[in-house]
């Protein structure tokens, strides 16, 4: 059984800084892009950033450009995102996700098949 499981969210300052890491177990992440949601209060989930099977490849929104990074540890089974300079906007519970379809990075929310259950990333002063 594939499971995905978040950490490192929290509360942190306007301008501050967080680096959010999901563990996959039950089988290797190598075969499989992998991305980040996110999802604030009466708000849809939206994509925020996906990397390839090897981590050459990465995309990120246009609202995150600059300021996160998406990266993966294939020996480690982690996908790590490192956030910057962190706006109130940023808020939001933060999921990582499996791209069931394969290697390649993918922004389409319907090709991800497996999910974590979030971790709460709340920037206010």
């Amino acid at each position: 059984q594939v499971r995905l499981v978040e950490s490192g969210g929290g509360l942190v300052q306007p301008g501050g800084s967080l680096t959010l890491s999901c563990a996959i177990s039950g089988g290797p992440i190598r075969p499989w892009a992998m991305a980040w949601f996110r999802q604030a209060p009466e708000k849809e989930r939206e994509y925020v950033a996906s990397i390839d099977w090897s981590g050459g490849a990465t995309y990120l929104a246009d609202s995150v450009k600059g300021r996160f990074t998406i990266s993966r540890d294939n020996t480690q089974n982690t996908v790590y995102l490192q956030m910057k300079s962190l706006k109130p906007e940023d808020t939001a519970i933060y999921y990582c996700a499996r791209n069931g379809l394969g290697p390649l990075a993918s922004q389409n929310r319907q090709h991800y098949d497996y999910w974590g259950q979030g971790t709460q990333v709340t920037v206010s002063s």
